[in-house]
């Protein structure tokens, strides 16, 4: 009898670390992928910067003309004429102490990011109203089918729901599913408990220091957030917001997944993928101005 309970809990805890492995490593690679992508863009970004920064080369100009225009004037008109070649204020050059990062509404004009608050920006606290309208906007965007879609094929390619089968029947009720876990986490971690809790659902782009200060700050927001007041607090909403929505999925999937630990890895995972977003918010800044040669919004929201 001893020997028949020690082969079961082995054979459970096999399973549990089995099931734990398949989840976590896809996450765990696509996350690394995004560290790797961001870790090269923006030092990248900050160098081509640095290499066409037009300051020195206006000045050099600027003294140039100044010279040729003061061989038959005064001195003083000399130098008002170089005074006026000056700009006033340095050209944008990425992420330093006097040039904000500023966020845009989508990222590559299709992932919406319309919470991400660029820097320095002043917000009055978010309203009740608010923060329905966030939830309602990132749950049916038009490219809210994305994420979704991607996990049904993933999902239907591991047959991680046997009960679903395969083919088009099949793929339909992985999608669906999805659909629901993220709308259902949306409103959770973005409206409900904020409303209750009283907290900021917005991100605050840090957009300053090196690259492991700025991707420490973006991931710990997943633990710590502002209350509407502006006092950093316990992320209350993203924390018990993903283990609300976890929980409710156990109530529109099959039986076999009904269990605590289907709903415990489901939980830690959606915290892990908001975490890696706001990674993706803080140096979509750095990425835009490197891709698209520094041009910038208006500082903002990026309502």
């Amino acid at each position: 009898m001893h020997v028949s309970l020690s082969s079961f809990a082995a054979s459970f805890i096999q399973r549990k670390i089995h099931r734990v492995r398949r989840l976590a490593s896809p996450f765990l690679i696509h996350l690394s992928a995004l560290a790797a992508l961001v870790f090269c863009l923006v030092p990248c970004g900050n160098l081509a910067a640095q290499q066409n920064d037009p300051s020195n080369s206006d000045s050099s100009s600027s003294a140039v003309q100044a010279d040729s225009a003061g061989g038959a004037g005064s001195a003083d008109q000399a130098g008002q004429a170089g005074q006026k070649n000056v700009p006033d204020a340095p050209a944008a050059q990425g992420p330093n102490p006097s040039d904000p990062a500023q966020q845009t509404k989508r990222i590559l004009g299709i992932i919406p990011n319309f919470r991400s608050v660029s820097t320095d920006v002043k917000l009055p606290p978010q309203s009740v109203k608010e923060k329905f309208s966030d939830a309602t906007q990132d749950s049916f965007d038009y490219s809210s089918i994305f994420i979704p879609g991607l996990l049904a094929v993933y999902s239907m390619g591991r047959d991680a729901t046997p009960e679903f089968h395969q083919g088009a029947a099949g793929y339909a009720r992985y999608f669906w599913h999805a659909a629901v876990d993220q709308t259902s986490e949306n409103y959770m971690v973005e409206f409900v408990v904020p409303v209750i809790t009283h907290e900021d659902t917005r991100y605050y782009t840090l957009g300053r220091g090196g690259f492991f200060k700025r991707t420490g700050y973006a991931m710990s927001r997943a633990v710590i957030t502002r209350s509407d007041s502006g006092k950093e607090v316990f992320n209350l909403s993203e924390v018990i917001g993903a283990g609300a929505s976890s929980g409710l999925s156990s109530l529109y999937y099959p039986t076999r997944e009904r269990s605590l630990g289907s709903t415990g890895e489901e939980w830690g995972v959606d915290v892990g993928i908001d975490a890696a977003s706001f990674v993706v918010r803080e140096f979509w800044p750095d990425i835009n101005h490197w891709l698209f040669h520094g041009a910038k919004p208006t500082a903002g929201s990026g309502r």
